[in-house]
């Protein structure tokens, strides 16, 4: 076997860093030299490593940021030019559009005719009849609201009736009770009186006010005759309008 053969069946040189520091502890062993103990040299390895790890994602990161900012100047960039060119557009006004020329007139009397033609207005008989009739309109309605705004009089009458009884021993209290119970709408009972009559006899003699449309003399009479016990008559002694 040839000294190259050797060598590569020898693992001593390639483990030469173990060797080495195995020596290197044993040379400090024998001269008193305090040796640190294995595991503090695998915490210390991993602590390194995790430095180092932490450094490369570090690094890494910090290409990412730098990456992120660069594309951002990009698009403010884009965004910078847009602007601009809307800017831009915005300040450059349009230009009127030249207007249409127009044949000159042959002749005076063509204008003239053409002036003319453009003073009659087909269109206004018709706008003024609308107008007059919206006015027309708008007055008779305010009209109208007036009117129903205005409070309807209502027309009375006062009357002064003479209620008879049949003769003097009839009650005059519960006569005039029985008068004031008839009750109808257009009817308001006034003040009353007892008036000799003679041989001890008295009428009761009382007021009421009437609405005209609702309440007639001919109605009250019918009423206060139904209480034959007390009524003899009715008369009316006086009627003014009110």
């Amino acid at each position: 076997m040839s000294g190259l053969q050797a060598l590569a069946h020898d693992a001593v040189w390639f483990d030469k860093s173990k060797y080495d520091e195995a020596e290197r502890r044993f040379y400090e062993s024998q001269n008193g030299v305090p040796q640190a103990p294995q595991s503090q040299n695998a915490n210390k390895s991993e602590d390194q490593s995790m430095l180092l790890s932490r450094l490369k994602n570090l690094e890494q990161d910090n290409k990412n940021l730098h990456k992120v900012v660069d594309d951002l100047r990009t698009m403010l960039s884009k965004l910078e030019s847009k602007m601009s060119a809307l800017e831009r557009n915005q300040s450059v006004v349009p230009k009127p559009a030249p207007a249409p020329q127009t044949a000159p007139a042959p002749n005076n009397k063509v204008v003239v005719k053409e002036e003319e033609d453009d003073d009659i207005d087909l269109f206004a008989s018709d706008e003024e009849d609308e107008e007059a009739e919206r006015i027309k309109a708008q007055r008779v309605q305010e009209y109208t609201a007036r009117k129903a705004a205005k409070p309807v009089l209502i027309a009375k009458s006062s009357i002064l009736l003479d209620v008879k009884p049949w003769d003097d021993e009839t009650d005059m209290a519960k006569l005039e009770e029985c008068v004031r119970s008839v009750q109808m709408d257009g009817l308001l009972w006034g003040a009353s009186k007892l008036v000799p009559v003679g041989y001890g006899i008295k009428k009761l003699q009382i007021n009421c006010v009437v609405e005209d449309d609702k309440v007639g003399t001919d109605i009250l009479e019918e009423e206060i005759t139904k209480f034959e016990d007390f009524v003899q008559s009715v008369d009316v002694a006086a009627f003014n309008k009110i």
